[in-house]
This record gives C-alpha cells, sequence and structure tokens, in this order.
C-alpha cells in the first residue's frame, strides 16, 4: 500500500472519530446549559465553539512550530468560512423555514456582529503591518487576542442582560428532550472533557494527515491551510452542528460557528508564541487579507439574514444561505487566482 493511501486511511478513521465525539457534543452542552442557567446561544459560543476549535489550536502550534507559521493563519481563516458555509448547508435540514428565521434572540446577532468586528481587524493588522518589535509575539496578535476577550465578554454580558425581544417569535416544534440532563454534573463534566479528548486527537490526526496528503500533492502553502487542513479541523464543527440541528437546537448550532471562529482567531497569540521570528500577522499578505474577508462577508450575511427573519425557502434553503454558498466558492476561486 502506497504512503498516500495510508495517510488517506489514517485521516479516514480520525474523521470517524471526529464525528461520532462531534455529534454527542450538543447534547451535553445543552444539558450543561440546563444545569448552570447559561443560554443556548452562550453555551454554543463558550462551551461547543471552544471544544471544538481545539484542532486548530493544535494544528496551528504544531505548524507554527516547524517554521510553516502562514500554514496556520490560512487554516484558521478558511475554517471560519467553512464553518460559515456549513451552517448553510445545514439550513437544509429544517426545509420549510430558514435557520436565521427561528433564531430570535439578541445575543446570537450580536455574536455575529462581533465576528464581523474581529475579521475586519485581522484584515487590518494585516494591512497596516509594524507591529514586530522584536519580543516573543507581534503586538497586533495581543490586540487580536485582546480583541477576542473583549468580544466574549460583551456576548456573556448580553446574555445576562435583558433587551429586546421578537414580537412574533417562530412557531417551532418543541426541541427535543435531553436525557443527559439528569445525570450529575461531575459526570457530566468528565463526559465533555472526554469527547473534547476524542475531537482534539482525532482533529490533530486528520489535520497532519491532510498536511501529508497536501504534501504528497504538491500544492501551495495557502491553498493547503485555506482548503485541506482547514476542512479537516472544520470536521468537529461539521459533526456538531447536526447534532444540534438533529435535536432542534437551532441556537445553539448558529452560536457555535460564531464562537468557534472567535475562538480560532485568539489562536494567532498561541501561533506566534511558538513561532520562530517575525509574527505570523507580519508575514501575511493580500491572501490573508482577501480570506479574511471572505470570512465578514459570509457572517455579514448571516447578520442579515437574523434582522430579517424571512422564511422564505429555495431548493430548502433560505436566501441567505443560498447567497453565503455562492459567496464561499466565488470567493474561493478568487483566492485560487491569487494563489
Amino acid at each position: 500500500m502506497s504512503v498516500l493511501w495510508q495517510t488517506a486511511f489514517v485521516f479516514l478513521l480520525a474523521a470517524a472519530a471526529v464525528w461520532w465525539a462531534g455529534t454527542r457534543l450538543p447534547a451535553y452542552v445543552v444539558a450543561l446549559s440546563e444545569k448552570t442557567g447559561v443560554g443556548q446561544g452562550l453555551a454554543g459560543m463558550l462551551v461547543l465553539g471552544g471544544i471544538t476549535s481545539l484542532p486548530e489550536l493544535a494544528t496551528g502550534t504544531t505548524a507554527a512550530a516547524i517554521g510553516v507559521p502562514l500554514l496556520s493563519l490560512n487554516d484558521i481563516l478558511g475554517s471560519a468560512s467553512l464553518n460559515l458555509l456549513l451552517l448553510a448547508l445545514a439550513d437544509m435540514t429544517l426545509g420549510k423555514k430558514s435557520l436565521t428565521s427561528v433564531v430570535a434572540r439578541p445575543v446570537t446577532l450580536i455574536q455575529g456582529v462581533l465576528g464581523m468586528t474581529l475579521f475586519a481587524f485581522v484584515g487590518a493588522a494585516i494591512g497596516i503591518g509594524g507591529g514586530d518589535f522584536g519580543g516573543p509575539v507581534s503586538l497586533w496578535s495581543i490586540a487580536v487576542f485582546a480583541a477576542v476577550l473583549v468580544a466574549l465578554f460583551i456576548s456573556g454580558r448580553a446574555e445576562r442582560r435583558p433587551m429586546w425581544q421578537v414580537i412574533n417569535p417562530p412557531d417551532l416544534e418543541v426541541a427535543e428532550e435531553t436525557r443527559e440532563k439528569s445525570i450529575s454534573t461531575r459526570r457530566l463534566a468528565l463526559i465533555l472533557i472526554g469527547l473534547a479528548s476524542v475531537i482534539l486527537v482525532g482533529g490533530v490526526t486528520l489535520a497532519n494527515a491532510g498536511e501529508a496528503i497536501a504534501r504528497e500533492t504538491g500544492l501551495g502553502e495557502g491553498v493547503v491551510g485555506l482548503l485541506i487542513i482547514a476542512a479537516a479541523t472544520s470536521l468537529p464543527e461539521a459533526s456538531a452542528i447536526i447534532g444540534a440541528m438533529r435535536h432542534k437546537r437551532y441556537e445553539l448550532a448558529i452560536g457555535e460557528i460564531f464562537g468557534s471562529n472567535m475562538f480560532n482567531l485568539a489562536i494567532i497569540l498561541a501561533i506566534d508564541l511558538v513561532a520562530p521570528g517575525q509574527g505570523v500577522i507580519e508575514q501575511a499578505g493580500g491572501f490573508e487579507i482577501a480570506a479574511a474577508m471572505l470570512a465578514l462577508v459570509l457572517t455579514g450575511i448571516f447578520v442579515i439574514g437574523l434582522i430579517e427573519r424571512r422564511d422564505r425557502t429555495v431548493l430548502r434553503m433560505g436566501q441567505d444561505s443560498i447567497a453565503a454558498i455562492l459567496v464561499y466558492f466565488g470567493g474561493v476561486a478568487a483566492l485560487l487566482s491569487l494563489a
């Protein structure tokens, strides 16, 4: 058996493990939400988003340590856009209504706007440059990390503070009961740690196998990070979305994607900490700016959908999801031309 086929086999085994763990995560996150009183949008962002970002963290620091930090940055930006594409595809499971028309909580909308702001900030930082002051990390990576912390704080405050509410909330089927909510908090924590470990190990294996496959095929760092490694490290998000949609936890699904994208941007600081030489933002260029703008535009499309809340569907998807799919593939084509 050739090396390429062996690597592909390892890739599939890791994918199966990550998928198994990811589809089970949402039910336990909902149970944690019910036990702690934290809203599903915030739980999706903090817990589910944080856990499904573990592969990006491990892959990013590993690639940075061996001297290819741009691969890590492109993985982060590519994963963000791919996560939003997955959200558009998950819209098909509703059929009669669009996904953004059934989520009626302000905190989800705030998370989307904060995500747009962060992507704009990263793009501006790459364009401006000049953040390398000779220390172990770039000033820009510190600023991005601080901005992510502020965004998480604002999201948490929005969940606790009463704000506006939708006057005609969607008439939906009741979400499925979470059987896991009766278990003890200690057991719940152990299960979440166990599933997170499976996702971490499986996600790192996926990314390493994907990198090996890319190396065998001779593709460049930008394309490899944006497409192949990003697809591998986005598999936990894909399985988590499927699990959330299956249990009719729509706010959890959107919160998970917005939250995962925020956590991924915080990884830029970790990349700088382990990468030798100049900061990764200073090494980035037009390709990475375009990748950040693609993620920003895709997030904006869903934010508009959350504001309008149109329930008309085409091909079993909301109009915003169709727009997101078209923009994603158009953006990837443009990025490939840049590469």
